[in-house]
């Protein structure tokens, strides 16, 4: 009875582990067929990779990892011969085959009963592998839609995959990493990384590339970025004095750096060092334009307008300066009539608004200028508009309100 039962027993195993082996089979075939079954392909897989004989091959894993491979060429065919295919679909396949094509390498690579290791599908797994890394319309092309679709999250997932591939010991190096492709899609990762808060990758993958001194400029604004969003005030310092220091005629360091200091109550630590920028580089407009913005920060408002002055000219076209200068007459007359508020004695404090008139005219073509130069800057145009009906000039005040709301 016992020998009944066993026979019974190695039947039923070997009829089930039979089935199984069948379904790696069917899912295959459905796969490679003419018109290919792909959901019936992977309903099939799905069952021998939950069956403890078949789970562990590394046949299951390959097949499973075929049937997203030829969805994806199915549908390269179609995007090739522009036709309509969806681009989610075919990227969704090469990042599931991709899964399945990792964990069918691991068991290729297991020592058989003989204890040798005779690798099956390594070769086929390698050329699809190089095939979704080199072929643009893969992770690249996939990356690139879920980035534009502000799916940033998704984005870098795909483009670690990309980064990930010439990694693999499979690869045996044969895939540089130091091409401009690679950096480049190491760069986008790094701004999905931080677009989607994954501050430790952000900041890995900005600081690779800084070494790599791959568009270096931008990387030192995106680490200010990244480490002024975490509040890393250390950090986002250290790449602000960095990015100055490798880019001296580039203001925005400087600027940003400047108005830290300000604000961390270091206004005239700010001063030295835009002062010793100053001599570093003399003919900087900017720099005398943020020198300006300093001074009249701390008071000095003759200091201001010199540093303005000279920015005009050394820069006539530098909007922002003319508007820095006559912000300046601007904010004096304002002062002046607020203490005039104060003056009880009429005929004293008509006298005084005379005076404030005459120096909220000499802001005008400063504002005008720097409209002139910069006729998209709304707010230049809106002091404008201020002015002209302060100083009762209507048509100016006509015209200018025409403008604004024509913008």
């Amino acid at each position: 009875m016992k020998k009944l039962i066993l026979s019974l027993i190695l039947v039923i195993s070997f009829t089930f582990t039979f089935a199984q082996k069948a379904n790696v089979s069917k899912a295959k075939n459905k796969a490679l067929m003419e018109n290919p079954d792909f959901a019936g392909a992977r309903e099939a897989i799905k069952l021998a990779l939950q069956d403890s004989t078949t789970k562990n091959l590394a046949e299951t894993w390959f097949v499973a990892g075929l049937i997203g491979n030829k969805e994806n060429d199915l549908l390269y065919q179609k995007a090739v011969l522009a036709q309509p295919f969806d681009a989610d679909v075919k990227g969704k396949a090469i990042l599931e085959s991709y899964a399945y094509y990792l964990e069918a390498i691991k068991l290729d690579k297991l020592p058989d009963a003989k204890g040798k290791v005779k690798p099956k599908f390594a070769k086929d797994i390698k050329a699809s592998l190089t095939d979704y890394y080199k072929v643009p319309q893969n992770l690249i092309s996939y990356g690139a839609t879920l980035y534009d679709k502000k799916n940033y999250e998704g984005a870098l997932q795909v483009f670690e995959t990309y980064l990930e591939i010439p990694k693999l010991p499979l690869m045996n190096n044969e895939i540089s990493m130091t091409d401009s492709s690679y950096k480049m899609i190491k760069y986008y990762a790094a701004i999905a990384a931080k677009n989607a808060s994954k501050n430790d990758k952000a900041l890995a993958l900005l600081n690779s590339l800084k070494s790599e001194n791959y568009e270096t400029l931008t990387v030192y604004q995106l680490l200010y970025e990244q480490y002024y969003a975490m509040k890393d005030t250390v950090n986002y310092v250290k790449a602000l004095k960095e990015g100055f220091e490798k880019f001296p005629s580039e203001a925005w360091f400087l600027q940003n750096l400047i108005n830290q200091l300000i604000y961390s109550g270091k206004s005239a630590d700010a001063l030295v060092y835009l002062n010793t920028a100053i001599e570093r580089e003399p003919k900087m407009a900017q720099y005398r334009f943020v020198k300006g913005n300093l001074d009249e920060s701390l008071g000095n408002t003759d200091a201001a307008i010199a540093a303005f002055d000279k920015a005009i000219e050394l820069d006539p076209t530098l909007a922002e300066a003319h508007a820095g200068k006559g912000r300046l007459y601007y904010n004096r007359a304002v002062k002046m009539a607020e203490i005039a508020n104060t003056i009880k004695d009429v005929k004293t404090y008509n006298a005084e608004v005379k005076k404030i008139e005459e120096v909220f005219k000499q802001s005008v073509p400063f504002f005008k200028k720097a409209a002139e130069l910069n006729p998209k800057e709304v707010e230049y145009k809106k002091t404008l508009k201020n002015l002209y009906y302060r100083l009762k000039m209507d048509a100016d005040f006509e015209a200018i309100k025409k403008e604004i709301d024509a913008m």
